[in-house]
């Protein structure tokens, strides 16, 4: 028996008669663990019970007719458990949608309605707010936390989400200035999707289309094709050809790419054949889905990482569509990829599974799998009716000219009169800015003192809407002060960019344009990221503004003019892949833009203009970039994948001495097991302070290790992964931050 709980061992219980047809591998039963009940999943049955001088409890219920995870699921759980390091329970508890690890019946439908709280009335002037909560701080803070996200959210995300109380909502309402509402909860806006099935195929789609199916069923592919050139439409034309054979499917997509648009192009091809699995499911409606699938009602599974377990009957293909995504990496144990995932899943499927990885600007690991011939590669090199890649324009942001009143916003002259003769045509414009908030820290300019978190070794982040510094990784929030903490000097003066700041100065600079800011702060709400796209899509916003997650999957024709408003956010950072996400990021939004008759350019504003990342984004060119950065990370220099494997080993603990002398024990470990079991095959650095050093009030120090041989890390993995308790183990680090 494995329970769902981080200890690397299985647990013996006895099977009822009554019991015994439904005992079997893979089965969920309901066992007592001291004073309550558990579901665990059976591993093995023996006729005669281990010899033991303690009793086996009795198994209490069994409610599988047929094993929640068949024999290929089984053995993937067990694969990620040995790959990962992580114990089973943890592996196979990935496996299943939460509800089915209930012992009470999964919850229904959610309620249909809902309260809400709406503003009624406005405070545009500072001194307006001074007079109304001079004495009520707390409900000027729930009143800009709601003008914030639109002037309307539901009660219980307010008090869930931001953290706000239920008096300081009520005082709104008894001051006049906002009212509740009972409303229709929002419709899953996948409900009922589906568009006219898709154009024939252009002559490069059918190219690719015929090489895929002509290869055998286990050669993995990967789709190298620019932005607009029409993957998606190849992943369904080889699907219905799965699909077509008696076979199913998956298609795993980025969260953030799992739009509307996408989930009506595949109900256009398969219909009511489609289960969609997403965030924004309540428990009972995902453990509707998931048995759907299982019972071979839906045969086609569309979804994000978690997808890649998705119960589908007769697995034919799996799809992994913008591979190179760093979300299809697990963040909690187990800390598993699912492209790595999906291969695995199709090898031990056993049925002739295809695997099918898609991008644009792929992962230089997966680049590394082609290039060694263990992975066939297809390219798309145009967009869909010959249209041309937009050019894109390089601003230097050193010597560049920069509107007069740019209040310290890179701003250039090249960019302003780009984004007004797209406005004055009525196009549309999409500003990335990868950091959100107002600005990225408050700095007394007397002493220099940077108001920090408590908890973590990291600057606040400056808010407006509303007023608070907060940091991004504990949720730790407090005033914004307006003394130093240090020195008693007043001025405190707000450093660096964010996109409340960005979307306050476009507004003071496009008055009479339509703006829209897409970030974590203000789609936190459900299906407010998807009510965004819609409004975009409609013409309803001519400015559309965020951090990343505007980078991803969009298609709006008449977005002529996108501007990277600072590319080097994230291309300094401590990790070995900071170039590669800059180059993916500015490829990636430069795509967004031409995908219509209308055309597009692209302004990428950078302080490293001569960068290999921000030049080979510049001409859309991933042989460009791949050819720069490769031998970077080949000796002489220091290895790193897809030159060699990687391991990450992090303690924590909120007493820094006691992290540092563990953070000292696993590197002694690895030392000695490199030395006297592993011949040297290991590259061990470290221990080290992880570069954010402090993280919600827990000290941290890593230890890496690296090896051109799989089974060393493998081993050292398996091995710290079980007896090292409260170590994080992590293989395949997509960051070391």
């Amino acid at each position: 028996m494995v329970l769902p709980v981080p200890v690397p061992r299985t647990y013996t219980y006895e099977i009822p008669t009554e019991l015994e047809p439904r005992v079997v591998p893979g089965a969920r039963v309901v066992v007592p663990v001291q004073r309550r009940q558990v579901v665990g999943v059976v591993a093995t049955v023996d006729a005669a019970p281990p010899a033991s001088t303690v009793t086996a409890k009795p198994i209490l219920a069994a409610p599988d007719v047929e094993p929640a995870i068949t024999p290929p699921l089984f053995a993937l759980g067990v694969w990620i458990s040995r790959y990962y390091g992580t114990p089973l329970g943890l592996a196979l508890r990935a496996l299943l949608p939460g509800a089915l690890w209930s012992v009470r019946r999964p919850a229904g439908p959610a309620e249909q309605v809902e309260r809400v709280l709406s503003l009624t009335a406005a405070l545009p002037s500072l001194l307006e707010r001074e007079r109304a909560f001079k004495r009520a701080p707390k409900r000027r803070v729930a009143y800009e936390a709601l003008e914030a996200i639109g002037g309307s959210a539901p009660v219980r995300h307010l008090i869930a989400r931001l953290g706000l109380s239920l008096a300081a909502l009520d005082g709104l309402v008894t001051q006049g200035l906002a009212g509740y509402s009972h409303v229709p909860r929002p419709r899953d806006p996948f409900v009922g999707l589906s568009s006219p099935p898709p154009s024939d195929l252009t002559a490069d789609q059918r190219r690719v289309v015929a090489g895929i199916l002509a290869l055998p069923v286990d050669t993995p592919v990967l789709i190298q094709g620019v932005t607009g050139s029409g993957k998606t439409l190849v992943y369904l034309d080889v699907l219905r050809s799965v699909v077509a054979s008696g076979h199913g499917a998956i298609l795993l997509v980025p969260e953030i790419a799992l739009t509307p648009q996408t989930v009506a192009r595949v109900r256009g091809v398969f219909g009511d054949q489609v289960a969609v699995l997403h965030s924004g499911l309540s428990d009972g409606e995902r453990a509707d889905a998931w048995r759907a699938l299982r019972r071979g009602e839906r045969r086609v599974a569309v979804g994000p990482r978690s997808a890649v377990f998705a119960p589908v009957e007769r697995l034919g293909a799996i799809v992994v569509d913008e591979e190179h995504e760093s979300s299809y990496k697990q963040g909690t144990a187990p800390r598993y990829h699912a492209r790595d995932v999906a291969l695995e899943r199709a090898r031990l499927e056993g049925t002739g599974v295809r695997v099918i990885l898609g991008s644009a600007t792929p992962a230089l690991e997966t680049l590394h799998l082609a290039a060694t011939g263990k992975v066939a590669r297809f390219e798309l090199p145009d967009r869909i009716g010959a249209r041309p890649l937009p050019p894109v324009e390089v601003i230097d942001l050193r010597s560049a000219e920069r509107v007069p009143d740019a209040r310290g916003v890179p701003w250039t002259v090249v960019l302003d009169d780009a984004v007004r003769g797209a406005l004055g045509r009525r196009e549309q414009v999409i500003l990335l800015l990868n950091r959100r908030g107002f600005a990225t820290y408050l700095q007394c300019p007397a002493c220099g003192d940077v108001r920090t978190c408590p908890r973590c070794a990291i600057a606040l982040t400056v808010h407006q809407t509303p007023a608070a510094l907060r940091c991004h990784y504990c949720g730790h929030e407090e005033p914004i002060p307006t003394v130093c903490r240090v020195c008693g000097k007043e001025t405190q003066r707000m450093r660096g960019l964010g996109t409340q700041q960005l979307e306050h100065f476009v507004g003071l600079r496009f008055p009479e344009a339509r703006i829209a800011r897409m970030d974590l702060d203000t789609t936190s709400t459900k299906w407010a990221h998807h009510r965004v796209l819609e409004r975009m899509a409609q013409g309803s916003i001519d400015i559309l503004l965020g951090t990343q997650m505007i980078a991803k999957g969009l298609d709006f024709p008449n977005v002529t003019v996108v501007g990277v408003v600072d590319a080097d956010t994230g291309l300094h950072l401590p990790d070995f892949r900071a170039a590669e996400r800059t180059f993916q990021l500015v490829a990636q939004v430069a795509g967004r833009a031409g995908r219509g008759a209308k055309g597009g350019r692209v302004y990428v504003q950078t302080r490293a203009p001569d960068h290999h990342a921000i030049r080979a984004a510049a001409v859309h060119s991933v042989a460009q970039f791949a050819a720069a950065e490769l031998p970077l990370r080949a000796p002489p220099n220091p290895s790193y994948p897809p030159h060699v494997g990687l391991a990450r080993f992090v303690a924590s603990h909120e007493d820094a001495g006691r992290v540092q002398r563990a953070a000292e024990r696993v590197a002694a470990w690895l030392v000695r097991a490199n030395s006297e079991r592993l011949s040297g095959a290991l590259s061990v650095l470290g221990p080290a302070p992880c570069p954010i050093e402090r993280l919600k009030g827990r000290w941290r120090w890593h230890v890496l290790v690296k090896a051109a041989e799989p089974r060393a890390i493998g081993r050292v993995v398996r091995a710290l992964g079980a007896r090292a308790r409260g170590l994080i183990v992590d293989r395949d680090p997509v960051s070391l931050l």
